[in-house]
């Protein structure tokens, strides 16, 4: 079952993968950091990584790790998906944006017009 909060869900895939790599990083104080900064052939692209929480993050209790993102990228993050797929072309965690209007060719970034 997929873990929604006001803000985002997250597929159980995705989840049990986030927990094995934050597991592996052997460090209680981080958790999953989801954002997004500009760059990519569609003019923002989306940031993943492991970190403690810092200051002004809005920070989501998923259970079994906390999800941190800050407040320049919750608009741009909100209702969205985070799912993790394998396939012929690889691994990996995939964004399901309903506030993206476009995304480029290699699923990177995104544009909101």
């Amino acid at each position: 079952m997929t873990k929604t909060s006001e803000f985002i869900s997250i597929t159980p895939k995705a989840a049990e993968e986030v927990k094995k790599l934050i597991e592996a990083e052997n460090n209680p104080k981080i958790g999953l950091r989801l954002g997004v900064k500009g760059g990519g052939c569609s003019g923002l692209s989306y940031d993943l990584g492991f970190t403690p929480k810092e200051e002004g993050d809005t920070e989501i209790d998923h259970g079994d790790f906390n999800v941190y993102m800050d407040p320049k990228s919750l608009i741009y993050l909100k209702g969205m998906q985070l799912d993790y797929q394998g396939g012929l072309q690889g691994k990996g965690f995939v964004f399901v944006n309903p506030n993206a209007k476009s995304v480029c060719g290699c699923g990177e970034s995104f544009s909101l017009t």
